[in-house]
């Protein structure tokens, strides 16, 4: 069975923290994970200028070389942790948007206005 890794939410509602595991992906958010890779804390407490995260590389980067596949959440923090460089596989290409240049539509306009005289 396919490994992921992705995070599960703990804590109470309006104070979330976030564990890193790894767990079967048929498997629900908060099923008993397999391994606990670390803890990712979003809030800021009083005196906090930055937020925290506790994590295994060493675990993270075994995991990775075995085959599981992050999360795109967790892929994100792993590049903002310095742990896979930007550009790696795990992200998704980023969709090239089309958007018609003033030429384009100009000419479009212009023959659309002759077909309709």
């Amino acid at each position: 069975m396919p490994i992921r890794i992705r995070m599960s939410m703990h804590g109470p509602t309006n104070r979330r923290i976030f564990h890193i595991n790894v767990l079967e992906q048929t498997r629900k958010r908060d099923a008993k994970p397999t391994e606990l890779l670390g803890i990712y804390d979003p809030h800021l407490d009083v005196g906090q200028t930055t937020k925290t995260i506790q994590w295994s590389v060493d675990r993270i980067r075994y995991w990775l070389s075995v085959g599981a596949k992050p999360s795109t959440s967790v892929v994100k923090l792993l590049e903002l942790g310095g742990i896979l460089k930007p550009g790696n596989p795990y992200r998704p290409a980023p969709k090239k948007r089309t958007s018609p240049t003033l030429q384009a539509v100009a000419d479009a306009k212009a023959s659309k206005a002759a077909t309709s005289s």
